[in-house]
């Protein structure tokens, strides 16, 4: 029993290890094949130094660029076309693979082919092996219609109320009887763009008949609702007025790192921070607004008894710095500007004169001390001299009033206009003075013609500028900036109506 178990290799008790097998002696063929792969190893650089000296020397594939037409160059052309032709004799055959007909197939796999292919989208399923089409379903053509049908159309850019009901699929009867009732209430062609319609399509009579109306409700205005429903075989108009509350909203807040998304944060929308950014650049550069500063704004703001909400223009744009307004602008006058306290107390309306060119000249002398080329000395030369032909007119730099016309002394024929806020210009050496005294002229109007009268070497014109009394550089100045007169009654309303938007309770809009 234990000489059986330990030979039998199992797994009952008494099992022994088998000893460890003797190697088996190479064979006779396999000690010479290693004896000769040791030899033409030893040998082998040898015996192949000869083909690689005549490789060397016939140089199979040389350079086609150079010698062309030596026997060196035809060797490699036979070599390039040697090549080329085994390349094309190894190409592979790709044959197209071509799918068994349907007709070979047995009945279990035309019904998988079927299952698996687009054949039950056509009936209105979705594709694979769940919904397989089955003696059970009803035909296409016998399924019922859906007794209606829920639609949701936004009328476009460009786009008019009844081509967006034309293609909803409405019928051409009842488009006109909407455009009648609709008309009653607003314009078709006043509904703003981005409106949205909720229509729902009834059953319709036949295939060929397109579906009826049944109802149609959208929102032409903010404050009005209209809803037009089919009601004993007609369509009848509903109106609902939406009460509207438009109290301005103010918002406050602390500006941090950024003043836009601080005012998004505290609530404001996205237009009216548009509003008050550009209204606050257009005062004070944004990089004098730190971190911890106040952002104050006012804007007109409807809310609908439903709950909607509309932002309308900016009213009031400040910026308050420890507990002062260091700017205050307000929407003031018909055309929508800003005005800051300061600003109407200066004078709230600014007429900028640019001023042109006295004459069509080249300037030949500036301004500054120079040599007098009749006097001899140096002095002061209080303007500029144009170089122009005798004869030629002489303009208004800008609007103004005629303060002197007349014999200068050194300045001859001369005219003085005075343009307001302490600015005035003066015109000398001209031949001809072609205005009055006291007379009010526009910018480009002809005031005289250039002549060499008073100190004068050769026709020019001389021009000057003064600012409160005193001679400027005229190259210095572009334009002129003129303030009207402020009306008290008009100030004073500005400062009532700035008081009361300040007065608003500060909210915030979520």
């Amino acid at each position: 029993m234990m000489a059986l178990a330990g030979a039998g290799g199992g797994s009952g008790f008494g099992q022994r290890t088998a000893p460890p097998r003797a190697p088996v002696p190479p064979s006779r063929a396999r000690r010479l094949l290693g004896t000769v792969e040791q030899r033409l190893a030893r040998h082998w650089p040898r015996l192949m130094a000869p083909v690689e000296r005549w490789f060397a020397k016939v140089d199979l594939a040389p350079d086609l660029a150079e010698d062309i037409g030596s026997a060196r160059w035809f060797r490699g052309f036979g070599t390039m076309l040697g090549l080329g032709a085994a390349a094309v004799a190894m190409w592979p055959d790709f044959a197209p693979l071509q799918a068994a007909p349907l007709t070979v197939l047995d009945e279990a796999a035309q019904a998988e082919l079927r299952v698996q292919g687009i054949r039950p989208l056509a009936l209105g399923a979705d594709n694979g092996r769940h919904m397989t089409a089955t003696s059970a379903v009803i035909p296409l053509a016998a399924a019922p219609e859906r007794p209606s049908i829920d639609l949701s159309a936004t009328l476009g850019a460009g786009d008019s109320f009844p081509r967006m009901l034309q293609r909803a699929g409405l019928a051409s009867t009842d488009i006109v009887r909407i455009i009648d009732l609709v008309g009653g209430q607003v314009k078709p062609g006043a509904i703003p763009e981005g409106t949205r319609f909720a229509i729902r399509l009834g059953a319709r009579s036949s295939p060929a008949q397109p579906r009826p109306l049944e109802q149609l409700s959208f929102r032409p205005r903010f404050d009005l609702a209209l809803d037009i429903r089919r009601s004993g075989g007609g369509l009848v108009l509903a109106t609902n007025a939406i009460a509207v509350d438009s109290s301005p909203v103010r918002i406050r807040g602390i500006v941090g790192a950024s003043l836009y998304r601080s005012a998004r944060a505290a609530g404001a929308p996205p237009s009216a921070v548009q509003d008050y950014l550009r209204t606050v650049d257009e005062h004070m550069a944004f990089e004098e607004i730190a971190p911890g500063d106040e952002f104050d704004l006012v804007f007109a703001n409807r809310r609908a008894g439903t709950g909607e909400q509309q932002a309308g223009d900016l009213l009031y744009a400040g910026v308050v710095r420890a507990g002062k307004p260091v700017l205050q602008l307000l929407r003031w006058g018909n055309d929508g500007a800003f005005y800051s306290p300061q600003g109407m107390a200066e004078g709230a309306q600014e007429t900028t004169g640019f001023l042109g060119a006295p004459v069509n000249g080249r300037i030949t002398s500036g301004y500054g001390a120079r040599r007098h080329p009749i006097l001899g000395y140096v002095r002061m030369h209080a303007g500029i001299d144009f170089a122009a032909s005798w004869g030629a007119p002489v303009y208004a730099a800008t609007d103004g009033r005629v303060s002197f016309a007349g014999w200068h002394g050194g300045h001859g024929n001369y005219v003085r206009l005075d343009h307001g806020g302490g600015i005035g210009t003066g015109y000398g050496h001209m031949s001809r003075i072609a205005v009055a005294p006291g007379i009010s002229v526009r910018r480009g109007q002809v005031i005289g013609y250039v002549g060499s009268t008073g100190l004068s070497t050769g026709p020019h014109l001389h021009y000057e500028m003064y600012r409160g009394g005193q001679t400027v550089n005229p190259m210095s100045m572009t334009s002129i900036v003129q303030r009207a007169a402020v009306d008290p009654a008009q100030l004073a309303a500005f400062r009532a109506k700035l008081a009361q938007i300040t007065a608003i309770g500060t909210k915030t809009l979520r």
